[in-house]
């Protein structure tokens, strides 16, 4: 299949990743006001659509402030469709699809002899800074400043988040074995274990004039954030979450 590819550099003005990048995509979802394409034979349908989603992300306010630098490749129709002219096509996305990696974009004729739907696929690549492993990394080990280097990546090479703050990472623990060259995303890291199952820990409760403090057993491991269950002196079973200082916090 030969592929018809364009890319456009974004400004260099920022947003926060994480928002910015949300935002440009949730336009795009909604097409981002960009108007249905013009289009009279099957054989221009590729240009069109290339056209529109050019437009889409020159015309969104959210993804020219990012930092994603991005590229479209626009594949072909099958050869073998016989589509009748078509004097205005509309794009859209599919229920359920992104742009965002390997995707595709809907095509419907709204206005000519015969009305008619068709798909293309899209490949959407988002380039921007990352964090990329210098080393093999063991699982459970514990990650440093001096384990990757930054560098431009593919974002949307795979659906876990990139991890583009050195701060969500330093400190955290490789969830699996991680290799050399590999960027640094959600799903490979996890916060450090703050006790093990069966651990005595202290658990802590407080509301307005009071604060209980108690021993219990934990019921499994736990680390920062986590919900974690314990069991307490008399056999009563409570729930809270792992503060920075080991302590289990209770709502009552």
């Amino acid at each position: 299949m030969q592929e018809n590819a364009f890319s456009t550099p974004l400004p260099s003005r920022r947003l926060p990743l994480r928002s910015g990048l949300r935002r440009a995509l949730a336009c795009l979802a909604v097409l981002c006001g960009v108007p249905a394409v013009q289009a009279q034979t099957q054989q221009n349908l590729e240009q069109f659509t290339q056209h529109w989603i050019e437009q889409a992300l020159q015309s969104s306010p959210a993804a020219a402030a990012s930092v994603l630098r991005m590229e479209v490749a626009v594949g072909a129709l099958d050869p073998r469709l016989r589509l009748a002219p078509c004097e205005r096509v509309e794009p859209y996305l599919p229920a359920g699809t992104r742009l965002w990696g390997r995707s595709r974009l809907g095509l419907r004729c709204v206005a000519g002899p015969a009305r008619w739907n068709v798909f293309l696929p899209i490949t959407v690549k988002a380039y921007g800074p990352a964090w990329v492993l210098t080393g093999s990394v063991a699982s459970g080990a514990v990650l440093s400043q001096a384990d990757a280097v930054q560098t431009e990546v593919d974002w949307a090479a795979e659906q876990a988040s990139v991890v583009a703050d050195p701060e969500q990472w330093v400190g955290q623990v490789a969830a699996r074995s991680l290799q050399a060259g590999q960027a640094l995303r959600q799903s490979m890291l996890r916060a450090p274990r703050l006790f093990q199952a069966g651990a005595q820990v202290r658990v802590v409760s407080q509301g307005p004039g009071f604060a209980i403090s108690a021993a219990g057993q934990a019921m499994a491991a736990g680390a920062v954030g986590e919900t974690v269950r314990v069991r307490m002196a008399n056999g009563k079973t409570v729930t809270g979450v792992v503060s920075e200082n080991g302590t289990v916090d209770v709502s009552l």
